[in-house]
């Protein structure tokens, strides 16, 4: 379980003190306070803007603007070197999934579609140029997705998963194992992660439910979804060399057979 807590921003320990028109001695010990307390906010400011391991996805945390669809596109070079091959065709389902899909392009031998399940009229240029091409479609995913079975050798999905209830999990789940080949790439919240409640509502129909990793485990077992130990192992062992520690919960889930 990851938290981030506010901490509160000290205040200026250093004050003005009037000369009184002669050089006044200062004590000994509010030097020390001085030292102690600029010290104090130098380790606080460098903390705050990534300084001693601090990074911008902590701090979008603690904002309530988090995004697992970001780690996607942190974690791309990472899930090449665990599915090689399986890169080769992607479907990513998620919201902004016009950056994942953007993203997957730049790459070599990698084609890549995408699934919006909500709304994009605020769409950028590129994005809508990625739906005119057919590349990015809205879809939802309540519902059977348009693509036959083993259509795509990897799907991912991000940031979609955990606004669905059981209820629609019990039949979007099992689509996304069926029209990939090679494998399932799901990347959920960690509860705890501060999330906007209001423009979550506002979007996606309801605030996110956060699940435990040991919640997802019994479901995928519920469902008849292995995961895929080949691929975790050489995930884990690709994220070691390059110093990666994901912000979301990442599950790797082998295709319906």
């Amino acid at each position: 379980m990851r938290s981030i807590a506010m901490a509160r921003r000290p205040g200026n320990p250093s004050r003005r003190f009037p000369d009184g028109g002669s050089k006044a001695r200062s004590s000994p010990f509010l030097s020390i306070g001085l030292v102690v307390g600029a010290l104090f906010l130098i380790g606080y400011s460098l903390n705050g803007s990534g300084g001693f391991g601090g990074n911008k996805e902590a701090v979008s945390r603690v904002e309530g603007d988090f995004s697992c669809t970001v780690e996607v596109q942190r974690a791309i070079p990472i899930l090449k070197k665990a599915y090689g091959d399986s890169m080769h065709k992607v479907l990513h389902v998620g919201p902004d999934t016009c950056s994942v899909v953007s993203t997957l392009l730049k790459e070599e031998e990698t084609e890549a579609w995408g699934v919006e399940p909500y709304d994009i009229e605020d769409a950028d240029g590129n994005c809508k140029s990625l739906v005119h091409k057919g590349l990015v479609r809205v879809a939802d995913i309540k519902f059977p997705l348009p693509y036959r079975a083993k259509s795509f050798s990897l799907v991912i999905v991000s940031d979609a998963l955990d606004y669905l209830s059981p209820k629609y999990l019990n039949k979007t789940l099992p689509d996304l194992a069926r029209v990939s080949a090679d494998g399932l790439v799901i990347f959920a919240g960690y509860p705890g992660q501060q999330r906007a409640k209001v423009a979550e509502v506002s979007k996606f129909g309801r605030a996110a439910k956060l699940r435990s990793s040991s919640w997802w485990i019994r479901y995928f077992v519920q469902t008849s979804l292995e995961e895929n130990e080949a691929a975790i192992k050489k995930f884990e062992q690709a994220a070691t060399k390059r110093s990666y520690a994901p912000n979301c919960q990442i599950f790797h889930l082998k295709s319906y057979h």
